[in-house]
């Protein structure tokens, strides 16, 4: 029985009125009442509301996606709902989007073959044009025949999967043929891209050189068992893992081969990408951007104060200071934050003879500038405001 059905049952059988039983037990006569007439409250219609709607669209895409995406999706539909929101409602219903995973590398570098220059520096903002950088890498999708490899080309402007290759075998053919789709979907002019992979031995085979020089293609290179060196083609393989490789075990290889070819479309036109402004990659090369989206430099200077505040708590609770351009001489001016305090006792002056009625305003100065010059900023600034304050209540009222 539970303690609002035992508190109703003392006083159909005893006679005890429900307050004496609340106050008895320590709870909440409101409470009591919604359990015996039901919460017919606006908020609890909107949060079964929320509830729902959360709910369809996380099994929309088989729960891959997280409250930013289904945030984003929900205010396309015509709601009014904040990011937190929507993370409280999934926190509510158990709705878990990526849970952790331990990774396991598979690079393996060619000690013979010559090393490519890291030319990117862990620089991986989106380029302002398409076709100026591009990310690559492999990785392995089980299935019962055998492993079947992926290789595959990220944009890093729009981060579009531009080309891809599936193959039994991890080798530098699977990576030339991964290059040389992209090369095709790009039209055949790609003289100048920067294609950035790690130190494996099948970017460095001579097949995958000899296609880069014939496109005009410049490689560079990361540092060996560096995730970070690579981290875009890292991450996108990594949301290969979440949303298709652990939901399903195949049986054949063709049948892997087909499932990743559809995630790969669906993750082209389809999927929300954040760095994009939750815009899909190949709606992002067409043009088409979202009103208030964040920039890629802005979520990235987001999450470095975050990371930031969560070191120094003292930061966090602070609120940031918001400045505006640099002026010439290097000093920087606050922004929105009223005038800044006047550096000399003139200007101090001025500025509080400014605040007081036009009649009184050159009485107010003089007091002020006459007053002692051995006080301190507190003792003179006060001075300063009771000398206003006389002149003001001195002068006679000047309105009609």
């Amino acid at each position: 029985m539970s303690l609002a059905a035992f508190i109703a049952a003392q006083r159909a059988q005893h006679g005890i009125p429900h307050a004496v039983s609340c106050r008895a037990l320590g709870v909440s006569q409101a409470w009591l009442y919604k359990w015996v007439h039901g919460d017919v409250s606006l908020r609890r219609a909107r949060r079964a509301a929320v509830d729902a709607a959360v709910a369809y669209e996380f099994a929309r895409r088989s729960g891959r996606d997280g409250s930013p995406t289904i945030t984003t999706r929900m205010r396309d539909s015509g709601w009014r709902i904040s990011k937190n929101t929507v993370a409280d409602s999934m926190r509510r219903q158990g709705l878990v989007a990526r849970p952790k995973r331990k990774r396991r590398g598979l690079t393996k570098a060619d000690r013979r073959a010559r090393k490519h220059p890291d030319l990117l520096g862990r620089d991986f903002a989106p380029p302002a044009r398409i076709d100026q950088r591009w990310v690559s890498d492999l990785t392995e999708i089980g299935t019962d025949e055998g492993v079947l490899y992926l290789a595959s080309i990220l944009d890093l402007s729009s981060r579009r999967a531009v080309g891809y290759a599936l193959g039994v075998h991890h080798d530098a053919d699977l990576a030339a043929a991964a290059v040389q789709v992209a090369i095709a979907v790009r039209g055949g002019d790609v003289a100048g891209v920067v294609l950035h992979t790690d130190q494996g031995g099948e970017f460095s085979g001579g097949e995958l050189a000899r296609v880069c020089a014939a496109a005009g293609i410049t490689q560079s290179m990361g540092r060996t068992g560096s995730a970070l060196d690579n981290a875009v083609a890292e991450a996108f393989h990594s949301t290969l893992e979440f949303e298709l490789r652990s939901r399903q075990r195949f049986a054949t290889r063709a049948a892997a081969r087909a499932a990743v070819i559809a995630w790969l479309f669906e993750y082209n036109t389809i999927r929300l990408h954040s760095t994009n402004g939750m815009i899909a990659p190949v709606e992002f090369e067409h043009g088409r951007r979202r009103d208030g989206a964040k920039s890629y430099d802005q979520l990235r200077r987001r999450r470095r104060h975050a990371r930031a505040t969560d070191k120094n708590p003292a930061e966090a609770a602070a609120p940031p200071e918001t400045l505006s351009e640099p002026l010439r001489d290097g000093h920087q001016r606050r922004a929105a934050s009223g005038p800044a305090p006047p550096t000399s006792r003139a200007a101090t002056a001025v500025a509080t003879a400014t605040a007081c009625p036009p009649a009184a305003a050159a009485a107010a100065a003089q007091t002020a500038l006459d007053l002692g010059a051995s006080t301190g900023p507190g003792r003179h600034n006060q001075r300063q405001t009771r000398a206003c304050r006389s002149a003001r209540a001195t002068q006679p009222n000047q309105d009609p």
